[in-house]
């Protein structure tokens, strides 16, 4: 096979147009065709390996014919216009499939691209033999070039985003293919920028509207064009996200360039009459395109977004280990799911107690959730648990916990044990319309009273949907079951939610708790006793976490928090070491 050859059928499989449906465009053209020529037959036959398909036809039912022999393979292969006046009266087309079909008369112009490949011809074909004047024939190529119009335009929608008309990823695929072959081993840098992250642009979506969102989208890219080099493409790869390609010549160089971007890009008022506040980022990464293929460079560049809109920097690069450390939470992810389907021995609950720091004595135990990867070994929840909120794991998830703490709960009670455990929901689960009843539903099943129960949530899932919150929250707390609101003064720390929620525990954040230094301990303790105060003054019992050392058992005490719960008291224990601790202080007291 030459390399024309080769090529050509490369194109022509690159355009998508094999084997695809009929299409009224080609069939009006095949219909004009035929018309002008006064003849029963005409087609747009595509010439590929073994064989000539027809995307459009009339006078016939076929869809295909063996390409051997057939006039319309030559026309590929010189790209010449081709009339035959007689089939039978030609040595090399006396036995072509379209004489075998009882055609004599054939006239064929080519399909042909900008670069040159001819794909196939338009054709016209009559059972007598007769000569093609050059009106017609001209009027055929006039045609032809409409066929190829029409391909190219098909293609073209395929490869260009309708919002700002610039080429797309599927382009972006076909150019690295081509830079993989023009020039073999040489690295590019791929430059994504993105103007907002993704809960950005969905907010602006849905307060101001799509057209608004477009407005930008097109905004962006024009801002683009015109801050990059003359003739420089520039891809849409999502929304509000471009990408263009530089040669790898200077890394700090275009690092330099990625940042004055930015720079310009974050000064919207100067390339848009949006009233809005852009957030760019902007992430790099070098790659072969021999050996990268075009969706794993985008998400490498998206990557590198990601890490400097997490890390509020303007431009980040790509490198192993931040893949590595994305690459990890996508597994995590993964296995976390598989293990809920189908393995939840991987998954178990540890339970810290909770004193009343006034006397001491244990009165409840936060089930804290703990998982045991098979190959990875314990996975810390500060890096799993913000992975899954917000996520479909988070619903499972809550599920498989709570169905642990209340079945661990119910135990302890049937055994005697008088304590309220308490167990964490996320922000997502009160999206489900019935999980105030399925809690409750859980309990009775349990035979656990509901005030044995506490949820504990954060300041998040209070100012997210607030009716459906409430509304929730109120079902709870009407059958007994205990609310806490935890890591209070992390979050929102606005006051007004706190009016209409019928939680009962407010639980201070240990950022609140730890012993500062020195000239910091006077405004620390001065604002741990305006908490704990505003809180009593609202009916919320308070609850210090995380506080060291011990000695701030004392201050927390005489400033009067009601609870504790911290390593200086206990480390979160198993089950049975939870009730040997609780026996063990149990009898401490009872001693005293």
């Amino acid at each position: 096979m030459s390399e024309y050859e080769r090529q050509r059928l490369y194109t022509l499989r690159q355009l998508d147009i094999l084997d695809t449906s009929p299409s009224e465009g080609f069939d009006r053209i095949t219909r004009m065709a035929a018309r002008l020529f006064d003849l029963p037959l005409a087609a747009v036959s595509l010439t590929d390996e073994d064989r000539q398909w027809f995307k459009s036809r009339v006078g016939t039912e076929l869809t295909e014919v063996p390409r051997s022999r057939s006039p319309c393979s030559d026309i590929s292969a010189t790209s010449e216009v081709l009339v035959i006046e007689d089939f039978l009266a030609t040595e090399r087309y006396r036995n072509s499939p379209q004489a075998r079909l009882g055609m004599r008369f054939y006239a064929g112009a080519p399909l042909t691209t900008q670069d040159g490949y001819t794909l196939g011809t338009l054709c016209v074909l009559g059972p007598e033999p007769r000569r093609a004047s050059d009106e017609e024939l001209d009027s055929l190529v006039d045609l032809s070039a409409m066929v190829m119009g029409q391909i190219e335009l098909q293609h073209a929608l395929g490869r260009v985003d309708p919002i700002t008309l610039l080429p797309n990823r599927n382009q972006l695929a076909e150019d690295l293919d081509d830079l993989a072959r023009d020039r073999p081993g040489v690295s590019h840098y791929a430059v994504a920028v993105e103007l907002g992250s993704a809960p950005e642009l969905d907010t602006m979506t849905r307060v101001m509207g799509t057209l608004q969102a477009d407005t930008l989208a097109r905004d962006g890219a024009h801002e683009l064009k015109q801050k990059l080099a003359r003739g420089q493409r520039i891809y849409c790869i999502g929304p509000c996200q471009y990408l263009f390609l530089s040669p790898a010549r200077n890394g700090t160089r275009a690092a330099d360039h990625a940042r004055r971007l930015n720079r310009q890009l974050a000064r919207v008022s100067g390339w848009t009459s949006l009233d809005i506040l852009v957030r760019p980022a902007i992430g790099i990464t070098c790659f072969d395109p021999t050996e990268t293929a075009a969706d794993e460079v985008i998400r490498l560049a998206l990557s590198a977004c990601q890490h400097a809109r997490h890390h509020e920097v303007s431009v980040a690069t790509y490198t192993a280990s931040l893949d590595s450390a994305q690459q990890r939470s996508f597994r995590l992810m993964t296995d976390l799911h598989q293990a809920l389907a189908s393995d939840p021995r991987q998954l178990r609950l540890v339970f810290q107690p909770r004193i009343a720091l006034d006397s001491g004595r244990c009165i409840g135990a936060e089930a804290l959730l703990r998982w045991a990867h098979p190959t990875l070994g314990d996975i810390p929840p500060a890096e799993f648990i913000p992975l899954v909120d917000g996520t479909r794991l988070a619903r499972p998830l809550t599920r498989w916990v709570l169905d642990s703490a209340a079945r661990q709960a119910a135990d302890w009670f049937q055994e005697g044990l008088d304590i309220r455990v308490s167990a964490n929901v996320m922000a997502c689960n009160f999206e489900e319309p019935n999980f105030a009843r399925d809690v409750l539903d859980r309990l009775e099943q349990c035979q656990l009273p509901p005030t044995a129960f506490e949820l504990e949530l954060t300041e998040s899932a209070l100012v997210s949907r607030r009716r459906q919150v409430r509304k929730q929250l109120r079902t709870l707390a009407n059958h007994g079951v205990h609310l806490a609101i935890d890591d209070f003064g992390t979050g929102y720390s606005n006051l007004a939610y706190l009016v209409n929620v019928p939680a009962d525990v407010l639980k201070i954040d240990r950022v609140f708790t730890s012993t500062a230094r020195s000239k910091r301990r006077e405004s620390q303790e001065t604002l741990l006793k305006a908490v704990i105060e505003l809180a009593h003054t609202m009916g919320f019992r308070t609850v210090a976490e995380g506080f060291t050392p011990s000695s701030m058992q004392g201050l927390l005490t005489r400033l009067g928090c009601d609870e504790g719960q911290s390593f200086a008291i206990s480390r979160p224990l198993t089950p049975g070491a939870f009730v040997d601790w609780y026996g063990e202080r149990a009898a401490q007291f009872r001693d005293e």
